[in-house]
């Protein structure tokens, strides 16, 4: 027989954010939690709302498929003493199968005899099973979790009601004081607790108490409201898909409406009046047909439609209170220059152990100019590049990014136009947070992208040296992405440079023209190298390379963003040529043997009298010839080199006994291999490679 099982978690209302993946994991909890009971099941239906995280199991078995299997013991010799007696070892292990001595079998494996007891284990039936969700409830986590009464157990929000029903009978658990039942609760204003008869009449009972359980019946329904009011008025809307889940997860019974603000606010920069109304209350904006802002929005209310004008009336209270504000901070903001807010970042921190905001700025104004003209940037994008590194910060002290902290950078861009500020200069202070998520927009000018790499540079280095480096999921100050940022926009503009040696060059001249802060920022070059390595990879993950490729890359000597993710793709490329495995087997067993050597780099030159026979000059020869301006070269045309060196390193080991017992020959075969390591090493650590045959 197939069965249907419902199980429902009622809770105080839980953030937006937190209901679908909290749904998505229940789920999967709940599946593994199945497979691992070896309960099969067709189907599992997720139901969420505010109050509400809910699964409906179908095509459920009855009970576990019972199990019959024979378990290894230990060998006869030792199950039996020389009397033909049962030892300790076969009694206690027959004991431990749940059996006695009489139930052993003797087998044969590989020429042994061994002790075997047949066992079957009785599947144990689903009502027994369906227990252990209690455990799945309870080990879910969440971003925040909470207490509440005097109990230690934490939890998203507190538990209210738990609902488990196999078919029509309630399968019984308790977690806290809350104990499995049949009763659920409708909406919380029009509806009431219902009691199921079974688990199938859980969506319509819902339904019939003003809840739409389904996310998905619930999100269908909102669009179409919304645009229904915006078709009959001839409006557009964006339905933001990241707001629409957001709304979607704060109503239980949707009911869109729309309502109007006065069009006085609509000289405000419409991100003003978007960021007020998407992210501070949750409305949609509205447009006309060109795209133009309009004095309306379109919000949805958790409830149906009775005396929804007191409800559109209440919204456009709240909606001009703030647009109210943000006119005000608009006007005022305009009263006071660039240069007025710039001198006000002197007194304000970047953080307490590094510099103020104003010193930051000075530091990056040097690094972007160094990295201005590596970029090879034009003399007016200097200029621009500049102006724009000494006041891209100034908008934080005004009054409307201090209200609205989204809008940092955007108002920048705003108030830079202003007064006059060249469109160059306005879209760097814009474009330098860019990328704000990992895979988010990157900048579109060589000015913006410029000063967005040295902020985020100086960002990570001094706080490296302020020693509050990211560990583990603890990031506080978004490190990480800020390094990603910086490996997409080096990759975006191929922009070429050696990580490690600009990083120094800049750390000198920042001492230079006075402005390094009190750290020591040049013994962290090394780790802010390797850190920044770590996003590589992930940035190579994203675009398919294989993890052993982008592993040995980032391993290897070099330190020039662009040329690791050349070196990758190069790899990645040859990866399935039919030669591919012997040079990478010719070449690590390079890298091996050098190994055994220790030699600085002014200490590499090779004996050419020594040689004892033709295979060490071959070697020597195409060796030469393959270093010449190898570090100026492509990672193709490298790779094409280090590739043209295998038969001659492999008639070389054919022929040579690298460590020969005369030091001096030893030490001459080990500097020429430590070489062909060295420019091995430049490309990636190929030995980190997986190779199969």
């Amino acid at each position: 027989m197939a069965n249907n099982f419902l199980l429902e978690i009622g809770l105080e209302e839980i953030p937006a954010h937190v209901v679908t993946p909290s749904i998505n994991q229940l789920k999967k909890r709940a599946s593994d939690f199945l497979k691992d009971q070896r309960i099969s099941f067709a189907n599992i239906k997720t139901f969420s709302t505010p109050r509400r995280l809910a699964l409906y199991i179908t095509g459920l078995a009855d009970k576990q498929p019972d199990i019959d299997k024979s378990v290894k013991g230990p060998a006869k010799k030792i199950a039996k003493d020389s009397d033909g007696n049962w030892t300790k070892a076969a009694i206690g292990f027959s004991r431990g199968q749940g059996a006695t001595p009489d139930d052993i079998t003797f087998k044969d494996v590989k020429g042994t005899e061994y002790v075997f007891v047949e066992k079957h284990i009785a599947g144990k039936p689903l009502k027994e099973i369906l227990t252990g969700m209690k455990d799945v409830i309870t080990a879910m986590t969440f971003p925040t979790m909470m207490k509440w009464g005097t109990y230690s157990f934490e939890y998203v929000r507190p538990i209210k009601w738990l609902v488990a029903l196999l078919n029509d009978q309630v399968i019984p658990f308790k977690i806290l004081d809350v104990e499995t039942d049949r009763i659920t609760s409708g909406h919380r204003f029009l509806g009431k607790d219902i009691e199921l008869t079974n688990a199938d009449e859980y969506e319509e009972k819902l339904t019939e108490q003003f809840v739409i359980a389904d996310a998905a019946k619930r999100k269908e329904l909102i669009s179409k409201q919304i645009n229904k009011i915006a078709a009959d008025n001839n409006w557009k809307i964006n339905l933001d898909p990241g707001l629409l889940e957001e709304v979607n997860n704060l109503v239980e019974w949707p009911t869109a409406f729309y309502g109007n603000f006065d069009e006085k606010y609509l000289t405000i920069p419409d991100e003003v009046l978007i960021t007020s109304m998407k992210d501070h209350q949750r409305f949609f904006y509205v447009t006309d047909q060109e795209g133009k802002l309009l004095p309306h929005f379109i919000s949805v209310r958790n409830g149906n439609d009775y005396d929804i004008q007191n409800v559109v009336a209440g919204n456009e209270k709240v909606l001009t209170a703030r647009l109210d504000d943000a006119m005000f901070f608009y006007q005022e903001d305009q009263k006071k220059s660039i240069a007025d807010y710039v001198e006000r970042l002197k007194k304000v921190s970047f953080h307490d152990k590094i510099s103020t905001m104003y010193e930051k700025m000075q530091r990056v104004q040097v690094m972007a100019g160094y990295l201005g003209k590596l970029a090879g940037l034009s003399e007016q994008q200097l200029k621009d590049l500049d102006r724009a590194a000494s006041i891209y910060k100034f908008d934080l002290v005004t009054g409307m990014v201090g209200e609205f902290a989204e809008l940092q950078g955007v108002m920048g861009n705003k108030y830079a136009l202003l007064k006059g500020e060249d469109q160059a200069v306005a879209t760097a202070i814009s474009e330098h947070y860019m990328p704000i998520s990992a895979n988010g927009e990157l900048p579109k000018t060589d000015v913006g992208s410029i000063l967005a790499i040295a902020d985020k540079l100086d960002s990570i280095l001094t706080f490296f040296a302020a020693g509050m480096i990211p560990s583990g999921s603890n990031d506080p100050y978004a490190l990480r992405r800020q390094a990603t940022g910086i490996v997409r926009i080096v990759a975006e503009r191929q922009l070429n440079f050696d990580l490690d040696d600009t990083l120094d060059k800049l750390i000198d001249l920042e001492d230079q023209a006075k402005v390094a802060p009190k750290l020591d920022m040049k013994s962290q070059v090394s780790a802010v190298s390797a850190f920044t390595k770590d996003r590589i990879k992930q940035y190579l993950d994203d675009l398919g390379v294989r993890y052993d490729i982008a592993d040995a890359v980032t391993s290897g000597s070099h330190t020039n963003i662009l040329f690791n993710i050349a070196s990758a793709k190069t790899l990645q490329d040859h990866k399935d040529d039919t030669d591919f495995k012997d040079i990478i087997e010719s070449l690590t067993r390079v890298q091996r043997i050098s190994k055994k050597g220790s030699f600085k780099d002014d200490d590499l030159r090779v004996d050419a009298s020594l040689f004892e026979n033709d295979s060490e000059k071959a070697l020597y020869d195409a060796v030469s010839s393959a270093s010449k301006d190898y570090t100026s070269q492509s990672a193709e045309t490298d790779f094409d080199r280090l590739s043209q060196l295998k038969d001659a390193i492999n008639d070389y080991f054919d022929a040579t006994m690298v460590m020969a017992k005369d030091d001096q020959l030893k030490n001459n075969h080990l500097r020429q291999l430590t070489i062909i390591a060295n420019m091995i090493m430049y490309l990636g650590d190929l030995d980190k490679l997986v190779v199969k045959g």
